[in-house]
C-alpha cells in the first residue's frame, strides 16, 4: 500500500491507539481535566455579563430571574455568592468569582498536561521495545537488505515522532473541542439567532484548510526517510573511521554527509513550512468569520433587539476567542500527518515476517551428525550460491570447507544456525530435518566464529559471557584458556573486569578474535563454526585456533578457511566451485589427485613442508 494514502492512515492511526491501551485511565483522566478547564474558561466568559453590570452601574450583577439561558445558567452556579449587591461591591464578587474560575481552570491544564506528557513517554517507550523486541526476530536477509542507520531512526526517532499523534496533541486537540462546545453552548445560551449563524460560517475555516492538510503526509513521509539516510551515513562513517582516515577521505565524507543533511533540512523546512501555515490561515478565516459575527450582530443590539449590550459584548468576546481554539485545532491534521508519517515506517518493521521459531526442542549433546541432502540455496532468482549439494560431517568430526571466494562456503555453514533455509533439499541433525526444530534450541548447540569478532563496549568477562546474566568467573576463565586467550587477558590493567571500549579498540586484531572464540565455546556447545576465523590473524592466533578446534575433539567442529595450515589437518575437506561440491577427502588424497584443491592451493603447497 502506497504510504500516505487514508486507508494507511487510518490503519496506523488505530495501531498506535492499542499501545495506548494500557494508558487509557491515566489519558482519560487527561481528557477529563482538559474538558473541565474548557467548561470553566467559558464560564469565566461568561461572567463578562454580571462583570459590565456592576462595573457601569447597571444593577444588581445579574437581573432577577435572567433574561436568557446564560444568565440563568450564572445565577445557577454563582447566584448566591453573587449576592443582590451592586456597584463597587458586586464588582469585587465577580472579580474574586472570575479569579477562582481562572485559577481552578490553570490547575485543570496542568494536571491534564502532566498526565498527558507522563502517557505519551510511556507509549513511545513502549513502540521502542516493540521495534526494538521485533527486529530482534527478523531474518538475517532482512539486515542484509537494509542499512543500519535506517533502522536506528525508525526504533528512536520515528518513535517519538509519532507520539503526539495519540497522547499529548490528541488530547489537547480534544480539549480545543471542547472549548469550542463550550463555547457554542455559551453563544447559543447568549443569542441562538447569532449562534446559528456562526454554525454555518465556521466550516468555511475547515474547508479552507484541506487542501493545505493533504500535502503533509507524504512530504513528511520523505522527511523521515532523509533523516533516516543521514543517521545511516553517520553511522557508516564513524563506523569506518580508521578506514577514512587510511584512505584520507574526510573530505569525502564531509561532502557525503553534508548532502545528506543538507536534503534533510530542505525537507524539513517544506514540511515544516507548510504545516505552520495552517495556523496562521485558521487564524485568518476564523477572525472572517467573527467579524462577521460582530457585523452582523450590531443589529440584534438595543432598542427592540434580542440582546443587551452587555450580552453582546459577552457574545464578541467568546466569538472571538473561539479563533485561538479554533487554530490550535486545525494545527491537530497536520501534527497528525507528521506523526503517522514516522509510523508508517516504524509500522513496516513491525509488518516484516519474523523467523519461524516454532518447533520441538533438540536435545544437548556431544554427538552430532549433519546431513546436508540436496541443498540449493539463492539469494536472487537465477543467482544460485548452492547447486545441489550432498554432505555428511560425522559426528565428533573436524571438517574443512574450502574454495575460492565467492564459491558458498559461508552460504553453507549459515544454513546450519538456520540464518537462511534452503529452496530444496534439507540440513538434518541425526536424521531430522533442523527446521523442525526450535531455532532457540538449535542455534544453543552452535558455537560461531566469524571474520571479525563483534565486541561491545564492556568488560572482558561480559563479552566472552554475552547473552548471560551472572556468568560463573570460572567458567569464563576455563573458556579463555581454552581460547588461548587467558594469557594476554591477566595482563590488561584490570584483567577480566577491563572495559574494552567500543568494538574492542583496545585489543590487537587476533586478541579480539581469541575473545571471540573464547565467547563461542563459553557454553560448551556440541558443533563449533569457524568461519574465516583466520583470515585476518596472526600466526599465534591461528595456532590458538587450531588449539581450540583440537580441544574440541569429540564434538563438531567445521573450519570455512582460505588458509592451507588451517585446514590441512582436518578429518574431511570439502572443497566447493562455484556452488557445488567438486571434491571431498584428506588433505593428503586431495593433493594427489591434482584436481582443483590442488589448483586453489598450489601456490601454498609450494611454500609449506609436507609432513
Amino acid at each position: 500500500m502506497t504510504p500516505g494514502r487514508s486507508g494507511e492512515g487510518a490503519s496506523s492511526y488505530r495501531r498506535l491507539l492499542r499501545f495506548l491501551r494500557p494508558y487509557r485511565w491515566t489519558f482519560l483522566a487527561s481528557l477529563a481535566l482538559g474538558v473541565l478547564a474548557a467548561g470553566l474558561e467559558a464560564f469565566s466568559l461568561l461572567l463578562l455579563i454580571p462583570f459590565l453590570r456592576s462595573l457601569f452601574g447597571m444593577g444588581s450583577p445579574l437581573p432577577g430571574g435572567g433574561r436568557n439561558a446564560a444568565e440563568r445558567f450564572i445565577d445557577g452556579i454563582a447566584g448566591g455568592w453573587l449576592g443582590p449587591e451592586a456597584g463597587l461591591d458586586g464588582l469585587r464578587a465577580v472579580c474574586v468569582l472570575v479569579l477562582v474560575a481562572l485559577l481552578l481552570k490553570n490547575l485543570c491544564i496542568v494536571g491534564g498536561r502532566a498526565l498527558s506528557i507522563r502517557t505519551q513517554e510511556f507509549l513511545v517507550r513502549d513502540v521502542r521495545n516493540a521495534v526494538h523486541a521485533h527486529l530482534q526476530h527478523l531474518p538475517l536477509a532482512f539486515f542484509e537488505r537494509g542499512k543500519v542507520g535506517q533502522l536506528i531512526a525508525r526504533v528512536i526517532s520515528d518513535a517519538g515522532e509519532a507520539k503526539p499523534v495519540v497522547t499529548d496533541a490528541l488530547a489537547q486537540a480534544v480539549r480545543q473541542v471542547a472549548t469550542l462546545a463550550a463555547y457554542a453552548a455559551a453563544l447559543f445560551a447568549l443569542s441562538w439567532r447569532l449562534a446559528l449563524i456562526a454554525v454555518v460560517l465556521v466550516p468555511l475555516v475547515w474547508l479552507g484548510l484541506r487542501p493545505l492538510l493533504g500535502r503533509l503526509r507524504e512530504r513528511f513521509r520523505r522527511t523521515w526517510d532523509d533523516h533516516g539516510e543521514l543517521i545511516a551515513a553517520l553511522q557508516e562513517s564513524l563506523g569506518a573511521v580508521r578506514l577514512v582516515k587510511s584512505r584520507v577521505a574526510e573530505d569525502f565524507e564531509k561532502r557525503r554527509f553534508r548532502r545528506r543533511s543538507d536534503a534533510f533540512s530542505r525537507k524539513r523546512i517544506s514540511a515544516a513550512t507548510t504545516r505552520h501555515l495552517a495556523s496562521p490561515l485558521s487564524e485568518v478565516l476564523a477572525s472572517v468569520v467573527a467579524l462577521g459575527l460582530v457585523w452582523i450582530g450590531a443589529s440584534f443590539v438595543g432598542g427592540g433587539g434580542s440582546i443587551a449590550p452587555e450580552q453582546f459584548v459577552a457574545f464578541v468576546t467568546i466569538a472571538l476567542r473561539a479563533i485561538t481554539p479554533v487554530k490550535a485545532f486545525a494545527q491537530y491534521p497536520a501534527i497528525a500527518a507528521q506523526g503517522l508519517a514516522a509510523a508508517d515506517r516504524f509500522f513496516e518493521v513491525l509488518d516484516q515476517d519474523p523467523e519461524p521459531a516454532g518447533g520441538s526442542r533438540i536435545a544437548a549433546g556431544p554427538e552430532r551428525e549433519i546431513r546436508y541432502e540436496g541443498v540449493s540455496f539463492a539469494y536472487e532468482r537465477d543467482r544460485a550460491a548452492l547447486r545441489d549439494i550432498d554432505l555428511i560431517i560425522p559426528r565428533g568430526s573436524v571438517v574443512a570447507i574450502v574454495g575460492a571466494s565467492g564459491s558458498g562456503k559461508s552460504t553453507l555453514v549459515d544454513l546450519l544456525p538456520r540464518f537462511a533455509d534452503p529452496q530444496a533439499g534439507r540440513v538434518a541433525i541425526d536424521g531430522t530435518d533442523i527446521r523442525e526444530f526450535s531455532v532457540d534450541s538449535l542455534r544453543r548447540l552452535i558455537g560461531l566464529v566469524g571474520q571479525e569478532a563483534v565486541l561491545f563496549h564492556d568488560t572482558v568477562a561480559a563479552n566472552i559471557a554475552y547473552g548471560e546474566d551472572g556468568p560463573e568467573p570460572e567458567a569464563v576463565e576455563a573458556a579463555a584458556r581454552t581460547a588461548g586467550a587467558h594469557g594476554f587477558i591477566t595482563g590488561l590493567p584490570d584483567g577480566y573486569g577491563t572495559v574494552l571500549g567500543d568494538r574492542g579498540v583496545r585489543l590487537s586484531t587476533g586478541q579480539r578474535q581469541r575473545i571471540g572464540i573464547a565467547r563461542a565455546i563459553f557454553r560448551d556447545p556440541p558443533i563449533l563454526i569457524l568461519d574465516e576465523a583466520t583470515s585476518a590473524v596472526d600466526a599465534e592466533t591461528e595456532t590458538a585456533l587450531r588449539a581450540a578446534a583440537e580441544g574440541f575433539r569429540g564434538r563438531t567442529v567445521i573450519v570455512v578457511a582460505h588458509r592451507l595450515s588451517t585446514v590441512r589437518e582436518a578429518d574431511r575437506i570439502f572443497v566447493l566451485e562455484r556452488g557445488r561440491l567438486v571434491d571431498a577427502g584428506r588433505h593428503d588424497a586431495l593433493v594427489s589427485r591434482g584436481g582443483p584443491y590442488r589448483r586453489l592451493f598450489g601456490h601454498q603447497l609450494e611454500r609449506v613442508p609436507q609432513p
